[in-house]
């Protein structure tokens, strides 16, 4: 039978308060005036599964949230954008997570109330769920500290039942990068960016940490923003470049790059296509604020991808 989805997310939501312009805090009851503020879908999971979802693939999402105004926010935008909620665990009395970013288009400050960012754990995704999917993604994994201990053993399930799997850690908040020896050991795409590949391996250079990532993961691929990305998978390392872009937010960008790279990987492709799709994906996501707003169909990405 045909699994009912392509791919299931497992992962955190909450929305992202956007501000933009001159957003250097300054204490002592200074009121300061910004560009733009935006209220827009947030988690790294959530804008992946609106990205994978507009690029056509059939997506659902487990995690929990409040059963209060981010949280309906939130689901109600995702099923707007083609994502099934139906799994995404309510919790009266509960507060959904929320992140305030400080966005200096360039670069940019998160600030992030947890609330139920933490809560779901791997024993919540169900075989029962798994069977209906093709592939399971995970994002955040920092934030996630109740999936954590349980990982390892949902992607080893998960692989059981005919899945593949793949990984975004993000940014460690505590910058110890531990933990990772038997998750990546059973992870088939990891998808770092570079400052995230070197804390993790400890190394200056993205390709010497995608020479020392490639020897644990059996597909990896970084993002090096701007300057593209490199990818590497049977021993064969790729180097792509970005597209070129009118930069509004990066952020979220990294998220949309792994919609195209899982797409890609769905479809069957070699391993320069789906990075290239990837990168394209994140450059054309920053063309408004937010982490979905400009979001690419895949008619907007196959005529870069096919010159």
């Amino acid at each position: 039978m045909t699994p009912k989805y392509d791919v299931l997310v497992a992962g955190e939501i909450n929305p992202d308060l956007i501000l933009t312009g001159d957003v250097e805090p300054a204490f002592g009851q200074v009121e300061k005036l910004v560009d733009s503020a935006v209220l827009a879908v947030g988690s790294s999971s959530a804008i992946f599964s609106c990205g994978a979802a507009r690029l056509g693939l059939r997506t659902a999402f487990i995690g929990k949230c409040g059963d209060d105004l981010f949280g309906h926010y939130m689901l109600d935008e995702m099923q707007k954008r083609g994502v099934d909620t139906g799994n995404v665990i309510v919790l009266p009395g509960q507060d959904t997570g929320m992140c305030v970013i400080l966005n200096r288009v360039v670069d940019r400050a998160i600030m992030t109330y947890l609330g139920l960012i933490p809560a779901l754990r791997a024993e919540e995704v169900s075989d029962e769920l798994l069977k209906q999917a093709r592939h399971l993604h995970v994002a955040s994994y920092f934030l996630q500290t109740a999936l954590q201990p349980g990982l390892p053993d949902l992607f080893k399930r998960t692989h059981l039942l005919g899945l593949t799997t793949s990984l975004d850690t993000n940014y460690d908040p505590s910058e110890a990068w531990v933990g990772f020896d038997e998750l990546l050991g059973v992870t088939d795409i990891f998808l770092p960016n570079e400052a995230e590949a070197c804390s993790l391996t400890g190394v200056g250079t993205p390709d010497a940490a995608a020479t020392r990532l490639s020897e644990r993961v059996k597909i990896l691929a970084v993002k090096l923003g701007a300057q593209g990305a490199l990818g590497v998978a049977g021993g064969k390392k790729v180097r792509v470049a970005s597209i070129p872009v009118e930069v509004v937010d990066s952020v979220g960008a990294g998220d949309s790059f792994d919609a195209g790279f899982i797409y890609g990987h769905l479809q069957g492709w070699p391993l320069e296509r789906t990075l290239r799709a990837a990168a394209i994906c994140g450059a054309l996501s920053t063309r408004a604020a937010g982490g979905i707003a400009a979001q690419a169909e895949l008619g907007e990405v196959l005529p870069y991808l096919d010159r």
